[in-house]
């Protein structure tokens, strides 16, 4: 598979400013496979797994001494680490005490050597008794494939190219084939254990399992990592999703939770599930003004899944759509199509995005980003219509001059819209 955060990886590597780098990412995601394929650019490879490693574990307790810890390095895994010829990888790093701080250490006082740590966004977050290394580090955050990265890992090499170079005529005369491949996705989604049973078996039962596998363990993890009291309420929560999204309305509505449910009881989990990376929490703005951050209304939100087949095994939506016309892209009242276009812009890894709707009327704009000092809203549509009464009314009354629409119909361009495909949506921000 083809992982489009390999290339900040050996832009790492080449920078003469490097520092420990901390790969973050919800659990599954393929964090472990990327470190492991980028371990290819080197002479040697160290790679520790303190999950695994009990004796390891304990590693840092003693002291920072980064000889002492060389040393033991290289008696667990028997390879000699060479200063810019060895990788050396640590796993699953919150598992080992004081293992975040060791990294302050190495970039002080052994920045010659390039080291990797890894962990899900939980445990990097939540580690106790951690002192962390502000400033003493590079962040790269993963997420589930992208489209673009499921059509390289589907074999669709030269599909992907003409999209990245956005050569329209090209894509139009090829769309079929696009909305095709899309289905696949929006069933199939971006986890690479589910994306790679696809590949070897072609078999959508198959594919179903997996992603039950994986939903099971996510819901584990709430019973391993959580405070006792709050995992009730992280399962109520995580299990109202499909529900709170198939609403005209997407606004997270604790009611929908449990009769009488309310805000403060629920925050925690909420934010639990949030700091784990299996939801994205989407804030309503009240004015589309920079910076956005500070128009935010903290009592409205949207909760989307971070990836949109596990969204749809969760509603247990049927295989079958993906034969019966573009049914799975109205499923839900479109809430797969809109979770599948914020999953696209999360993968871009920098923007701020947030979403608009008037106080007293019925408006609503899906998406609102910043970039820089420039305000894009993005309206999606999952079938082929045109209208954009609410986009052109945003439009007019804040002087935006420039807004997308993303939708099922082919690439056009107007004075002060662009029409994106819906397969097209992962060029909107990435150069």
């Amino acid at each position: 598979m083809r992982r489009f955060a390999y290339k900040k990886l050996i832009e790492w590597k080449n920078n003469d400013r490097r520092k420990p780098l901390i790969i973050r990412g919800a659990r599954q995601v393929g964090k472990t496979w990327l470190m492991k394929e980028f371990a290819k650019e080197y002479k040697n490879l160290i790679y520790i797994n303190f999950e695994d490693s009990t004796v390891l574990q304990q590693l840092f307790i003693q002291d920072f001494d980064i000889n002492r810890i060389l040393m033991s390095l290289q008696i667990e895994s028997g390879v000699k680490a060479e200063p810019e010829n060895t990788l050396i990888i640590f796993d699953e790093i919150q598992e080992a005490k004081r293992g975040l701080t060791s990294l302050k250490y190495f970039q002080e006082n052994a920045p010659e050597y390039h080291i990797i740590a890894a962990g899900s966004y939980l445990g990097i977050s939540m580690q106790e008794n951690t002192s962390f290394p502000v400033g003493k580090v590079n962040f790269l955050d993963l997420y589930p494939m992208s489209f673009y990265e499921f059509l390289t890992a589907l074999g669709k090499e030269s599909l992907f190219e003409v999209l990245h170079q956005k050569q329209w005529n090209l894509i139009t005369q090829f769309r079929n084939k696009y909305i095709e491949l899309l289905k696949l996705y929006y069933f199939i989604g971006g986890m690479p254990e589910v994306v790679k049973e696809y590949l070897i078996t072609k078999d959508f039962s198959s594919v179903r399992r997996i992603q039950n596998q994986l939903i099971i363990a996510y819901e584990q993890d709430f019973a391993k990592h959580a405070p006792r009291n709050t995992v009730p309420r992280i399962r109520l929560v995580w299990n109202s999703l499909p529900t709170q999204l198939s609403k005209e309305n997407r606004k997270f509505i604790f009611g929908l939770i449990k009769k009488g449910a309310r805000a403060k009881d629920f925050e925690m989990a909420i934010e639990w599930l949030k700091d784990s990376g299996l939801v994205y929490q989407i804030n309503r703005i009240n004015k589309p003004s920079l910076p956005l951050s500070s128009y935010k209304d903290p009592s409205a939100y949207k909760l989307y899944m971070f990836d949109v087949g596990l969204l749809g095994a969760m509603a247990k939506l049927n295989a079958k759509t993906i034969t019966d016309g573009s049914r799975i892209f109205e499923e839900f009242k479109g809430a797969l199509t809109e979770n599948y276009v914020l999953q696209q812009l999360r993968s871009n890894g920098t923007l701020d995005i947030y979403y608009w709707s008037a106080e007293k009327s019925s408006g609503e704009i899906d998406f609102i980003i910043q970039q820089e000092s420039n305000i894009y809203p993005i309206e999606v549509k999952s079938e082929e219509n045109l209208k954009a009464k609410s986009l052109r009314a945003f439009k007019d009354k804040y002087k935006i001059q420039l807004s997308y629409r993303t939708s099922m119909a082919d690439y056009r361009k107007e004075e002060w819209l662009e029409n994106i495909p819906l397969f097209a949506i992962g060029n909107l921000f990435n150069n």
